[in-house]
């Protein structure tokens, strides 16, 4: 399992858990959770400049 807080200066915000076939990302009862295609897929989006900050 391998945890990444989406803020690294503090504790309280939301993190990535990447565990198995899954990945959640939120907290609480605020989750998302993808499977490794559906993160790769949001990943390749992100690298390719298909999204891009708001």
């Amino acid at each position: 399992m391998e945890r990444v807080s989406l803020c690294p200066a503090c504790t309280a915000c939301p993190e990535v858990v990447m565990e198995g076939d899954t990945i959640r990302i939120g907290e609480d009862t605020n989750v998302v959770v993808l499977k490794k295609a559906e993160w790769n897929v949001l990943v390749e989006a992100i690298k390719s400049g298909r999204l891009d900050r708001v």
